[in-house]
């Protein structure tokens, strides 16, 4: 079922049927009503009449409403009244209309029993509402009352009820009609749009063409959602396809020189020496192939390893990361200073945590002085954990803060350094953080004055 369907079926059709389901609930409700008013209304004519009905001269039976100075004025709506003898012979009688017809048999009830209400056709063919009621005279003998009023009077304040309530009934389902019209109408543009654009998503168009949605409901929420979609997915796509190139680059390097080697020594017959020699220089490219391969494969073990986060002491981590990178920081003799709390809990996926903090470690030797100092701390807040990695090395040249983080970027530092490197240990280390919910980046500092890489994780 289509959006506009629906809305139109939920927002004016049902609506309505139950707008008119109740009404003609409401109107039984209020029919009712009207009865048992009526209804009281008999009662309590009867209960004044059958009291003083033989107050009369002699103890004659009579009706009082015949001699009431008032009968003219209320002739017109009060109830018709007659007076039956034991014989059944009409006694007397009042009202506008014709007498009530003479009780027949068990029609009265016996003596002492309730009044008897029911509803029948009157002559006129209109139904009536009568009440019966057995009466015993001071000398003994029974006499029945009988009153009886019209329900033309409640039928007519139905029909205007209905009439009023349906009438109004119809123009609030127009309205619902209207504005539901309208508001699916607009509402199936609105996704119609976003449909309409789906195949080109499909087909690989990553470019989100469709206006903003300034309406600030939930469909706008879904428009916005997407067009960020699409640009986080032009930017994975951009990440990869450079990935790929470089990744294909860094490859074609290392194989070339090996098969340049392998021609050279194929040219001609060599000494041992010499073949020696291009064999050490080919294994050397292994080694860098094997380096860049396992690089990769850590790259991209992080978007399917089982991230299993568990309670872990940081503060111990850090010591340790610091423990193995002193003997390359002896070798490069570069001093290591540590600067962490006794503990500092936190909930980390650990292997991986302490492979970022090894590749910071590592970048930080790789470019530090020597005689110089990479400092490794650990600071904590009420919502995060920081560790940071300082060196006093040559720093990140302005523009190239980002661009570090990308993979097999080398930026012009590490280049006038001569300082090698695949170019992926920053980018292992800043997915790691994100992995945890964090972020990894570089410090602010003064330029030439070293870095400071800063590894941020939630405290939680």
């Amino acid at each position: 079922m289509k959006v506009r369907t629906r809305l139109l079926l939920f927002g004016a059709a049902f609506p309505t049927v139950a707008l008119l389901v109740t009404v003609l609930i409401a109107g039984q409700a209020f029919r009712l009503s009207l009865l048992r008013a009526l209804d009281r209304a008999l009662l309590a004519q009867a209960a004044v009449e059958s009291v003083s009905l033989f107050d009369g001269p002699a103890g004659e039976p009579h009706l009082h409403l015949t001699t009431s100075p008032l009968a003219v004025e209320v002739r017109a709506f009060a109830p018709t009244a007659g007076l039956f003898g034991p014989g059944g012979e009409l006694l007397a009688s009042y009202g506008k209309g014709p007498a009530p017809a003479p009780p027949s048999g068990g029609e009265a009830g016996a003596l002492g029993e309730p009044p008897r209400l029911r509803t029948r056709p009157g002559v006129d063919g209109h139904l009536m509402r009568e009440l019966t009621v057995r009466v015993r005279s001071p000398k003994g003998k029974e006499y029945t009352l009988k009153l009886a009023s019209s329900l033309v009077e409640i039928d007519a304040t139905l029909r205007t009820y209905h009439q009023t309530t349906l009438a109004v009934c119809a123009a609030v389902a127009l309205a619902l009609l209207g504005i539901q019209a309208w508001q699916a109408s607009r509402m199936s543009g609105r996704l119609g749009e976003m449909a309409a654009y789906l195949p080109e998503l499909k087909g690989g168009d990553l470019v989100w063409r469709l206006p903003p949605d300034t309406t600030g409901d939930e469909i706008a929420a879904l428009r916005r959602a997407l067009e960020e979609a699409m640009g986080r997915l032009r930017a994975a796509r951009a990440a990869q396809e450079r990935l790929i190139a470089n990744a294909a680059h860094e490859l074609k390097t290392p194989l070339g020189l090996m098969r340049t080697e392998m021609d050279l020594a194929l040219r001609k017959e060599r000494p041992a020496s010499e073949l020696r020699e291009a064999l050490l220089e080919a294994r050397r490219e292994v080694d860098r192939l094997a380096a860049l391969a396992s690089r990769l494969l850590d790259l991209a073990a992080l978007g399917g390893v089982a991230w299993v986060p568990a309670h872990a002491d940081l503060a111990l981590l850090v010591r340790e990361a610091a423990e193995v990178a002193e003997a390359e920081a002896t070798r490069r003799r570069v001093r290591l200073a540590v600067e962490v709390p006794d503990e500092a809990q936190a909930q980390v996926e650990a292997l991986t945590l302490r492979q970022a903090v090894d590749n910071l470690l590592a970048n930080a030797l790789r470019f530090a002085p020597q005689g110089s100092t990479v400092t490794l701390s650990l600071d904590t807040d009420e919502a995060r954990h920081r560790i940071r990695v300082r060196d006093a090395g040559p720093g990140v040249p302005e523009g190239e803060e980002e661009k570090i983080f990308e993979p097999f970027y080398r930026g012009a530092g590490s280049r006038e350094a001569g300082q090698g490197g695949a170019g992926l240990g920053l980018a292992i280390a800043r997915e790691i953080a994100r992995k945890h919910g964090g972020q990894a980046f570089l410090a602010p500092g003064e330029a030439g004055r070293g870095a400071t890489f800063v590894l941020e994780i939630p405290r939680g």
